[in-house]
């Protein structure tokens, strides 16, 4: 397989420990061939030379989840879908969920965007999930026992995602969950019509038979006494965060108000509660959004998201906005409630001041609604964390944690809604890889450190000669009119072609995929196939360092570097 794709090529570990796969030796410059043992030349002296890199595509370096992006689209490409799944699983064991509702940050960084449309990255991981569940692909164990074990506490994405790694890596794994099903916000608080329940359990039924204890229906009220009665070595904490916020508004009780979370766990959990015609729902998040596309699935005519800041300012992710008014859902910026006395809702208009802050204007309005649906935010319960010495904990319940998520417990580590941050699966995910890699570290005694990150290639590096117009392919949706007539999954996903011809638009930025343009641009015919493994090689006696190869490089594979004195 081309040098660009394999396994050394990046650690896809997030932030700035995600660093070359490749060693040290072999992406240093030196040595080099001694100058004097070389053939004699005419002409000025070489001053500079060319030198083969792996780099960081941006897709890798803006996924939080850590997955090695490009290494399993190349895979991909070629039409090896098992080979392409296991290579992404070894760094997100949810492909099938994520190519459903992560919010692919990896697209919006993707260099391809510039050239006509991002490459439909969760598009293609939908497709390889989907595809290892339905031929029933399993996990590789890639370690012996350690005969170490770990309690994990929550069976959410961030506690499921560590407890994959640490078993990975021998360590035996028991997560212990309050809720009657694993999943945590994935079951609860994400509607069907986003992720059946089927792929969920799928994904989640693959973990198990890989050899995770999930203990259903089990609260843990006193961690130190779990860990010490367990016997466990270390801990990951990683319970979501199910607490919704409350805000004073006065209400009458002809009213019903709920809150988010309570109500989509309901629904959920198949419950199908009456909320009238017309349902308010109070927020700007993702949230929001759900609550009110799940009231019109409830059989409400009317629904109207009220949000005290501007669309530019609200933190659901722009997609999430544009379904849900597509569905019917009416979105009232500036507007704060005041008061419910159903059937009417009583607000107040807002104003931007000269910082960009909402402020009261007095002028109100009036607002028809059956059932008010409060999604201003939830928290986090940790207080089963407090019997534990040296445990810090923030105002809003989150816990204390340093780089590598330990909390002030030795071996007690932290993720997810637990630490503050952005709260998404993909994020959660992040956090229990790489927590998980921390944990192995603190077992085995290592400092779990990892090499300097490779830079970033941008869209201005590349030298696109190679590449044509490739429109990207849709995925294909249910017309707006249909979906609130049910639960049914609102998108669809790619067949094997067009996945695979998805994934051929990745550009391999920074890392060469032979394309043998550097081969056919050398004009002393200094660069050589390399006769075992793939790749190029530089026979230096024959360079002369003009950086023809370098400048007609399509992806930045190639870089100058000074001639060492």
């Amino acid at each position: 397989m081309p040098r660009a794709y394999r396994d050394h090529m990046v650690d896809p570990d997030m932030g700035p420990e995600r660093g070359s796969r490749r060693d040290a030796a072999a992406r240093d410059i030196t040595p080099l061939p001694d100058l004097a043992r070389t053939r004699p030349r005419v002409g000025p002296q070489r001053t500079r030379r060319p030198v083969y890199l792996d780099l960081l595509p941006p897709c890798n370096a803006a996924c939080p989840a850590g997955e090695n992006i490009q290494a399993w689209l190349a895979h991909a490409r070629a039409g090896r879908h098992e080979q392409a799944w296991r290579q992404l699983v070894a760094d997100n064991p949810f492909a099938a969920i994520h190519g459903r509702v992560c919010y692919h940050p990896c697209e919006t960084d993707c260099n391809r965007e510039r050239l006509d449309s991002a490459v439909s990255i969760h598009a293609v991981e939908r497709f390889l999930g989907d595809t290892a569940l339905d031929r029933g692909w399993g996990f590789d164990r890639s370690a012996p026992d350690s005969g170490r074990s770990v309690l994990v506490v929550g069976a959410g994405p961030s506690g499921l995602s560590a407890a994959y790694h640490l078993a990975r890596r021998g360590h035996r794994v028991e997560i212990r969950d309050a809720g009657t099903e694993p999943g945590g916000m994935m079951r609860y608080g994400i509607p069907d019509y986003r992720l059946p329940p089927d792929v969920l359990g799928a994904e989640i039924g693959r973990l198990e038979e890989f050899g995770v204890t999930i203990t259903r229906g089990h609260t843990v009220t006193d961690l130190a006494a779990e860990k010490e009665e367990g016997g466990f070595d270390a801990v990951f904490v990683a319970v979501g965060a199910h607490l919704a916020r409350r805000v004073d508004i006065p209400v009458v009780d002809t009213g019903t108000m709920l809150d988010a979370v309570t109500f989509l766990r309901g629904v959920a959990s198949g419950e199908r509660p009456e909320v009238g015609r017309r349902v308010a729902v109070y927020g700007g998040g993702n949230t929001a959004m759900d609550a009110a596309r799940v009231a019109r699935r409830l059989g409400a005519e009317d629904a109207v998201i009220v949000y005290r800041r501007t669309r530019d300012q609200m933190p659901a992710h722009p997609e999430e906005a544009q379904d849900a008014e597509a569905e019917g859902v009416r979105i009232n910026w500036l507007r704060t409630i005041t008061a419910f006395d159903g059937p009417e809702l009583q607000v107040e208009v807002m104003e931007l001041d000269a910082e960009g802050h909402p402020r009261p204007t007095g002028r109100v309005e009036t607002l028809a609604a059956d059932t008010l649906i409060l999604a201003v935010g939830q928290e986090t319960e940790a207080g089963f964390m407090r019997t534990l010495p040296g445990v810090g904990f923030g105002p809003d319940g989150t816990v204390h944690v340093d780089e590598n998520f330990m909390t002030g417990c030795p071996g007690v580590f932290a993720g997810g809604d637990m630490v503050p941050g952005e709260r998404t699966v993909t994020v959660g995910v992040g956090h229990g890889r790489k927590a998980a890699r921390h944990i192995d570290a603190w077992l085995r005694g290592d400092d779990g450190a990892r090499p300097p990150a490779p830079d970033v290639v941008t869209f201005d590096e590349l030298t696109l000669w190679y590449f044509a117009d490739a429109d990207r392919r849709a995925q294909a949706e249910l017309p707006a009119a249909e979906r609130t007539g049910g639960f049914g999954e609102v998108v669809g996903g790619l067949g094997p072609e067009e996945a695979e011809f998805e994934a051929g638009r990745c550009l391999s930025c920074g890392n060469c995929f032979e394309c043998d343009g550097c081969l056919a641009a050398c004009p002393e015919d200094a660069i050589v196939r390399v006769p075992t493994g793939h790749g190029y090689a530089y026979d230096y006696d024959r360079c002369t360092g003009c950086a023809e190869c370098a400048e007609q490089c399509p992806v930045h594979a190639i870089s100058m570097f000074p001639e060492p004195s």
